[in-house]
């Protein structure tokens, strides 16, 4: 996939640059996998804001994603790459041999008409998704679990990717986007190869309306608040607020919020490169 940059023939478009949609085969999306998804704005089930910054947008249908790839050995056709709302990267559309349809999250590379495979039969090419176990260390791989049979947590977003870099007996060493490397046992499954659409990263939305068209609503600094609005508002003239905060006073921008005890943090080897 490519972006394209516009002429600059209103000021909407002078800095807009969007995705081609060249690799997209097909305009509606398979009836028997969608539902219809309902917007809450930011409000509970009160009505009560919980989310500030949300709301309007464009109506969406959800798509069902397989993120379990659990039917293994039944081989798949690639029938049609298409656009989700929901997510950045691109789905596919797989038929399979015994008649069953499924979404799946569209790998880079993934063409109309290739045949893909779930198990640990699978060879570990583009699309099929095998236990760790049976992946060739070096291999670059996305949709990762964390927990056997759970579903894919990991690395689904436009662009992204992971590599397996070792194995230490029944754990599997990654090194993910972040930088973070830790330990996933061998039996979680992953989908070889990266994620497609990757130039989503280059896009630029050009107008705050195309902001409005995705469900995201003029977002306002604390700084510019009131003291009975925000810790960092009040002040007279521009006060820089001091060091910022939350809306409940909590330190952001370097504040460490992962719990010193979680279970998890013996699988994590290296912390992600923080900036």
């Amino acid at each position: 996939m490519a972006v394209r940059k516009l002429k600059p023939v209103t000021p909407g478009q002078r800095h807009r640059v969007i995705g081609t949609f060249e690799d997209i085969t097909a305009s509606v999306p398979e009836k028997s996998l969608v539902y219809g998804k309902r917007s809450t704005g930011g409000r509970n089930n009160t009505g009560k804001m919980t989310v500030r910054y949300m709301g309007g947008g464009h109506k969406k249908k959800y798509r069902l994603i397989d993120f379990k790839r659990e039917k293994d050995g039944v081989p798949a056709v690639v029938k049609s790459i298409e656009y989700d709302p929901n997510r950045s990267a691109r789905i596919a559309l797989l038929y399979y041999v015994d008649g069953e349809k499924r979404y799946i999250v569209a790998p880079n590379g993934l063409q109309v008409g290739a045949r893909v495979m779930s198990g640990a039969d699978a060879v570990p090419e583009v699309g099929n998704a095998l236990p760790l176990a049976n992946i060739p260390v070096g291999t670059v791989i996305h949709n990762i679990e964390l927990r056997p049979g759970q579903g894919a947590l990991l690395v689904r977003s436009a662009g992204n990717f992971a590599q397996l870099t070792s194995r230490e007996g029944s754990y599997c060493v990654i090194k993910l986007p972040s930088g973070e490397t830790r330990k996933v046992l061998s039996a979680c499954k992953a989908t070889v190869g990266a994620v497609g659409n990757s130039d989503h990263a280059l896009e630029q939305s050009g107008k705050a309306g195309r902001s409005r068209w995705l469900g995201r609503r003029p977002h306002n600094r604390g700084v510019v608040m009131n003291p009975v609005d925000h810790p960092m508002g009040g002040g007279e003239g521009r006060q820089s607020g001091g060091h910022p905060r939350s809306r409940k006073g909590l330190y952001a921008k370097g504040l460490k919020t992962r719990a010193p005890k979680k279970l998890s943090n013996k699988y994590i080897i290296e912390r992600a490169n923080k900036k």
